[in-house]
């Protein structure tokens, strides 16, 4: 479950990092997130949506079953979890580019736009807007990122119990 917070809290900090907001980063103790505001907001976000879900049954399963992966009288398989570990995190990457992605190529268009009208006017200071329009886009996609986040968080939360079920064989 972890990997999926992880993989909504990068999806965050890509919008954060390619939005702008990334300037505005603080540490917050209480949920242990050093981050700037989206990721800050998709982390308690999905925290949330793991309760009203009943995802935290997820977490009580996965220690009750923590005892079968890793038995404690008997030899520890460590290629089954290394294999497991490599997979989980490949997804938590995939997953965060796939959430974040479509915002990240939007502001990418904008700057190439922005660069296009500097190149065309030059004594239009293109460059100077550039900053706000990159602002309000990131909110208003952010917006829309935000609304699909309960799906979001709830096909990465099948994900982690497939693999979980598989983590103790």
């Amino acid at each position: 479950m972890l990997l999926c917070f992880s993989a909504v809290q990068a999806a965050g900090g890509l919008i954060d990092v390619f939005g702008g907001f990334q300037v505005a980063q603080m540490f917050d103790p209480q949920a242990q997130v050093n981050g700037a505001q989206f990721a800050r907001l998709f982390q308690m976000t999905a925290l949330v949506l793991l309760f009203t879900s009943g995802g935290y049954q997820l977490i009580i399963a996965g220690l009750t079953r923590s005892f079968t992966a890793v038995p404690v009288d008997g030899p520890f398989a460590v290629a089954a979890s290394a294999r497991l570990l490599v997979d989980g995190l490949s997804q938590m990457l995939l997953a965060a580019i796939q959430i974040a992605g479509p915002l990240i190529l939007v502001l990418f268009l904008a700057d190439v736009a922005l660069g296009l009208v500097t190149r065309g006017a030059p004594a239009l200071n293109a460059f100077a807007l550039g900053m706000p329009v990159k602002v309000l886009l990131t909110l208003v996609l952010a917006g829309a990122v935000y609304l699909a986040l309960p799906h979001i968080v709830e096909s990465l939360g099948s994900d982690a119990l497939r693999m979980m079920r598989g983590a103790g064989r």
